[in-house]
């Protein structure tokens, strides 16, 4: 039964006076069971014979025939699983993965078939064990004989069947004794019923056939029988055909390319960290960057808080660049009583000033005493540490109180603990202290200020004796927003100032929404300077994943002779990539979380704050970055020739 027909085949190499016709109208035919020797001299064209025989490469012109299907109809995959279903291939030079074990390299052809990982590694078990090697199942091609690791090849070829065994030079690098084991093995193997195809420049070593063909500057110039086989076997071997599901053959391929990948980043440890080494760095400047904006931005707005929760103050004048604004003298308290009694807000505060000099027994300050309402440390948010707060009883009687800060108390009671109920003297004015607040963190307080607080009716009938206050300030209702009461605020004012418009004001709010934009923008700026680091990280994943496709030609030539799909490649080393890309994604997420910790631990004006957004987010790019920069270098990967592949040192 014709198992294999070829009919006025040709073979040329390059093109126009560069071409090399290597094999000239060849007509063969190899029945089902057969044991053939192909020989020659080297460059007599034997092996490009083989290359065609086992779907490795192309024919320039003619006919090929397998099992009665023209070879060259099939498309990549359609000779992809060919290669997996029906050869098996053994090599001069083994040709085993060396990342893997004996049992891994064995079952690898089953895998690329689609067999679950318990069925194949039970076969791979089973035959290595027929080949006399069950002790040598982990052992790494390294730890093996040449004789051993051609055995593992030959079981390797068996894994799928093997119905038609091609040995290309089997015994060319081994001594005499391991030579003679290996085609005592091939005999058992045509005993059984594979067709043996061997390729061999050995006439001792072709005696083993029963067929032996030469060929001879690229034509055949001899086909005759050693010897007749009374009996060839006409019932090949069955490749075995797994019952699996779309989704569960998927599954399993991307499960072993996972694993294949896993194991190729092991191997080359130093070039896979210094392939991280650029998305490490990019993904910690982003996260910290934006850890940072973020940190800054809470630190500014927590700040902001501190001055009034949803608070407007106005003050004279048209803005605080008006020069003339201190020579106006239009708010009074009047017009905070106005506005207190309005249902948008919950109080109103009149505020005044006065500078002068602060003494308390030999010890004299310059300071100003702010003139406020009892409302005002709430409006604040004001906490006392010590003593007590001003109220509104104190505010009628022109109470000659006052509650110092803590900045006050150490620059005036230098060697007194307790200063409360103490009088001090402010522009011969005597204020007895009541209260002293908590310390204020905020980048809008002066850190070595003086503040001192009283209330305003003292201030103005007491010490500066002005009818006129220097602002206003107001808590608008939670349920009414800063603009509408802002707007009804100063319509307010400005029909009760006789429609002149002689003051303005600020809101929390509107400086909220400043710095959240601000900030904002700078973190986003700073980010997409931050990203450049990452794309050049993509760039380096790039050019490492190149470099790595160079160096393992051999290797995907080895996957592909025994039946990886262009799919199998590409998913393998992108899978590579993107791994690389999420572990140094981590990794720099760990590395901006450790800077965090020690920038926290050593600033105390702002702190890193993260967020799972950025984090995640940062995860994210680096996945992207592994995708995209690794798929040129996986698609070249998988568009090799096998033939060309195999071909490189």
């Amino acid at each position: 039964m014709k198992l294999i027909e070829m009919v006025q085949l040709n073979k040329v190499f390059g093109e126009g006076e560069n071409s090399f016709h290597a094999l000239k109208d060849i007509d063969l035919t190899i029945d089902r069971g057969e044991f053939v020797a192909i020989i020659g001299q080297s460059g007599s064209g034997k092996s490009t014979l083989m290359n065609l025989l086992g779907c490795l490469d192309t024919l320039t012109r003619g006919s090929y025939k397998i099992n009665g299907v023209e070879v060259s109809s099939l498309h990549t995959n359609e000779l992809a699983a060919l290669r997996c279903d029906t050869f098996g291939f053994i090599f001069q030079r083994y040709n085993l993965l060396t990342t893997l074990t004996a049992l891994d390299n064995v079952a690898l052809p089953a895998a690329y078939g689609g067999m679950s990982h318990k069925k194949r590694n039970a076969k791979a078990t089973e035959i290595l064990t027929d080949l006399d090697l069950p002790d040598k199942l982990n052992s790494k091609p390294n730890q093996l004989s040449g004789g051993q690791q051609q055995r593992v090849s030959i079981a390797r070829a068996l894994m799928n069947g093997g119905e038609i065994i091609l040995a290309d030079e089997p015994t060319g690098a081994l001594d005499t004794a391991s030579g003679e084991i290996v085609m005592n093995i091939l005999k058992e193997l045509h005993k059984k019923g594979h067709t043996v195809i061997l390729v061999t420049h050995d006439r001792h070593i072709a005696s083993y056939a029963k067929r032996i063909v030469e060929i001879q500057d690229g034509r055949i110039i001899s086909d005759k029988l050693t010897e007749q086989d009374p009996s060839p076997s006409s019932v090949g071997i069955k490749t075995q055909k797994n019952g699996v599901n779309f989704l569960s053959y998927y599954k399993d391929q991307f499960l072993e390319s996972f694993k294949m990948s896993i194991q190729a980043i092991a191997a080359h440890k130093m070039r896979s960290l210094l392939t991280m080494l650029g998305i490490i760095i990019g993904i910690a400047s982003v996260v910290s960057v934006v850890a940072l904006g973020k940190g800054s931005q809470e630190k500014i707005l927590s700040d902001i808080s501190s001055m009034g929760t949803n608070t407007i103050t106005v003050y004279p004048g048209r803005s605080f660049g008006d020069m003339r604004s201190g020579l106006i003298k239009t708010l009074t308290v009047d017009d905070s009583n106005v506005l207190g009694v309005q249902n948008y807000l919950v109080s109103s505060t009149p505020n005044s000033s006065a500078s002068g000099v602060l003494i308390y027994r030999n010890i004299s300050l310059k300071a100003t005493v702010n003139g406020v309402g009892e409302q005002f440390f709430d409006v604040r948010g004001l906490k006392i540490d010590k003593g007590r707060l001003f109220n509104e009883k104190d505010v009628k009687n022109n109470a000659s109180v006052v509650v110092i800060d803590p900045n006050t108390k150490d620059k005036l009671f230098p060697n007194d603990s307790d200063p409360l109920n103490k009088v001090i003297l402010f522009n011969k004015q005597p204020l007895e202290v009541i209260g002293i607040t908590q310390q204020q963190n905020s980048v809008f307080s002066q850190s070595d200020a003086l503040n001192l607080w009283s209330p305003y009716t003292t201030v103005m009938n007491k010490i500066t004796g002005n009818r006129h206050i220097s602002s206003i300030t107001v808590k608008v209702d939670d349920n009414v927003t800063s603009q509408v009461a802002e707007e009804n605020l100063t319509n307010l004012l400005t029909v009760k100032h006789g429609g002149k418009t002689d003051f303005f004001t600020t809101n929390t709010d509107s400086i909220k929404k400043t710095v959240e934009s601000t900030t904002g923008t700078m973190t986003l700026l700073i980010s997409c300077i931050a990203l450049i680091s990452l794309i050049v990280g993509g760039i380096g994943v790039m050019n490492i994943m190149l470099v790595s496709v160079t160096e393992r030609t051999r290797e995907i030539g080895v996957r592909m002779s025994i039946g990886a799909r262009q799919y199998n490649i590409l998913v393998q080393f992108l899978i590579e990539a993107v791994l690389i890309c999420i572990i140094g994604g981590l990794a720099g997420i760990l590395f901006s979380f450790a800077i965090g910790l020690a920038f926290n631990n050593l600033s105390d004006s702002f702190y890193m704050s993260y967020s799972s957004g950025s984090v995640v987010l940062a995860l994210c790019c680096s996945t992207m970055i592994g995708i995209i920069f690794g798929f040129m270098p996986a698609r070249n990967a998988s568009r090799l020739n096998p033939i060309d592949a195999l071909a490189r040192d």
